[in-house]
């Protein structure tokens, strides 16, 4: 990686900024940009902030002035945040690529972009494949506004590789990340006091382990392999098997009440489901991992029963803490 030049979007994201700390860390990376609306919470200590947002034409082209070679497009929003509506979301993904790949276009120095998309683009179907390869995303109608949204992407992508032959584009498909530091939908349905299930159905899960998912990226970033390629941990769990290690009850609901059933819980205070991850824990889904081990030469170091585990674990580990400091005895303090 000698003389490498590096550009990450979204730079104030949790993955965003630790993928900045282990590039910065890395003496073959030169320089490191990182571009986002906000600037990180934690101190990058040799990463140019560049605040700017992606939709906006007039702002996004700063990327060819930075003379990267390597753009790693990482603020593709899974579900909007907080206050934000699915309209913003759907700007933010579909019309921020959009305006990055314009950037790129006029970026003469670029030579590979990796894209942190989403294994959603398969879906989740009751007649599914055992494990989803690469070339099977076409099987089934895509059925949810995300997804149509990551096809919207990937589309624009392939376009894009197809006017730059001479740029290497990896679509890295990633699967739902779980681990103590993320905020996941994930997270928040095992964080639920308790857990709604589909009466009946107990499919198959797979996760990436959030330091499996940090290494996938770094690993493209070194070694970009064009198209496509499935990032997660190995293997999968029951979703039974799961709600059981969580240690909290379950609540089985019938198909047609689910959806009714989980916004009557958003409203009370829980976290509401996405329509992806609803269908998620109805059908599952699991992907190959065979181009991710053989052609960018990385290989996942969780299972996702272990990344279920150490989530579990940590949050036990907090609940533990927080009791013990609220247990502690203050000493008073004489005036």
């Amino acid at each position: 990686m000698a003389g490498r030049r590096v550009l990450i979007t979204g730079i104030s994201t949790p993955l965003g900024t630790q993928l900045a700390r282990r590039l910065e860390a890395d003496p073959q990376v030169d320089y490191l940009a990182g571009v986002d609306t906000t600037p990180p919470r934690a101190t990058l200590a040799r990463t140019e902030f560049i605040e700017a947002d992606i939709r906006e034409p007039s702002q996004i082209g700063v990327i060819p002035r930075t003379r990267v070679d390597t753009v790693v497009h990482n603020n593709i929003l899974r579900r909007p945040r907080q206050g934000m509506s699915p309209q913003t979301a759907h700007d933010i993904n579909v019309i921020g690529t959009l305006q990055l790949l314009a950037a790129c276009e006029r970026a003469d120095t670029i030579r590979a972009i990796v894209v942190r998309g989403s294994a959603g683009i398969y879906g989740s179907e009751p007649a599914a494949p055992q494990f989803f390869t690469e070339e099977m995303s076409r099987l089934y109608p895509l059925r949810t506004r995300f997804q149509r949204d990551v096809s919207e992407i990937e589309n624009y992508f392939a376009g894009y590789a197809r006017r730059r032959p001479g740029v290497t584009c990896t679509m890295l498909r990633y699967q739902p990340a779980i681990g103590s530091s993320l905020d996941t939908q994930v997270t928040r349905y095992l964080a639920q006091p308790v857990v709604p299930t589909y009466l009946g159905f107990d499919p198959r899960l797979q996760f990436v382990h959030e330091e499996d998912g940090l290494g996938a990226l770094v690993a493209a970033i070194k070694q970009p392999v064009r198209g496509a390629v499935n990032v997660a941990s190995r293997g999968t769990i029951g979703l039974t098997r799961m709600v059981r290690m969580s240690g909290k009850p379950s609540l089985p609901l019938p198909s047609p009440l689910f959806g009714a059933g989980v916004a009557t819980m958003s409203r009370i205070g829980t976290p509401g489901l996405s329509p992806d991850f609803q269908r998620l824990l109805r059908y599952g889904r699991a992907v190959d991992l065979r181009r991710l081990v053989e052609d960018v030469g990385f290989h996942p170091r969780y299972t996702t029963v272990q990344a279920v585990e150490g989530y579990l674990a940590s949050r036990e580990d907090a609940a533990r803490a927080l009791t013990a400091d609220h247990r502690r005895p203050t000493t008073a303090t004489t005036p």
